[in-house]
């Protein structure tokens, strides 16, 4: 099964809206939020900057921009028309954001047009990174800056010993719905291929025991995509659910990914 971000504008309506509650649940989560404003915090903006958000998915992360210090316009775009609507829906009441369908492989935007441009849980979902990171370079002025953040999926695991049936799980959904698992690993690489500077590479650890509000939006993804697959029947993907539950109900409930924040400049 492909991963359905890659190929958005394909996707069935019931799955986007499954998708736009699971970004919208993950957004909202404290820990997330804590490392957004981390790796955020990490840019060095002129006063007035414009901002560029490529995958903006439902805008989570453009409605924070839109108040960050220095910032005096916040332009989200998506290819998904679906999620630009969410997205404007949801930033009405916010002045100095507005959305633009794009891919970011192609950007209609113009050279050296930003002083920031952000990837939030975007390049994993990109097929040919190397061309998302190249026409981030071309839309940034000298000198401007590159955020990415992104998940380093091949560590997600729901495991608590060995041969859990939770962990099927955890694999099922990141090869269900992630283009590149690894890419992570080689984000340096990328980014500096396409002509940055990188200034910081990091790590965030992503961990929820209680409350795990979006891992359980991945458990039940994942025993669905299995389900899907016919490698278990929709009996077995419903006990697998509540089992994730019944850990939660009973403090036994573990999920953990990594993620990874690079910052990067353009030269001047």
């Amino acid at each position: 099964m492909p991963d359905p971000y890659a190929s958005i504008t394909e996707v069935a309506p019931e799955v986007l809206e499954i998708l736009i509650n699971a970004m919208e649940v993950r957004a909202a989560d404290p820990q997330q939020k804590a490392m957004r404003e981390t790796y955020l915090s990490w840019l060095d903006l002129p006063e007035g900057a414009r901002v560029l958000e490529a995958g903006c998915g439902t805008g989570a992360v453009c409605r924070d921009l839109a108040r960050w210090p220095n910032v005096a316009e916040v332009i989200g775009s998506d290819p998904s028309p679906i999620f630009l609507a969410k997205a404007r829906e949801l930033a009405a009441e916010i002045p100095n954001v507005r959305f633009q369908e794009a891919d970011a492989r192609s950007l209609p935007f113009e050279d050296n047009a930003f002083d920031a441009a952000i990837y939030h849980t975007c390049l994993c979902h990109v097929p040919e990174p190397e061309r998302a990171m190249e026409e981030a370079f071309r839309v940034l002025r000298p000198g401007g800056h590159l955020a990415v953040f992104d998940g380093d999926y091949a560590t997600t695991t729901f495991a608590v010993g060995e041969h859990d049936p939770l962990e099927g799980c955890a694999d099922a959904v990141i090869t269900a719905f992630v283009h590149d698992r690894w890419l992570v690993r080689r984000l340096p690489a990328v980014v500096k291929s396409a002509g940055f500077s990188v200034t910081r590479f990091d790590s965030h650890g992503y961990l929820q025991t209680s409350e795990p509000d979006y891992l359980l939006t991945l458990v039940d993804r994942g025993a669905d995509a299995l389900a899907g697959w016919s490698r278990i029947d929709a009996t077995t993907a419903e006990a697998l659910k509540k089992e994730a539950r019944r850990r939660v109900e009973s403090d036994e409930f573990f999920g953990f990914i990594a993620f990874a924040s690079l910052i990067a400049r353009k030269p001047v």
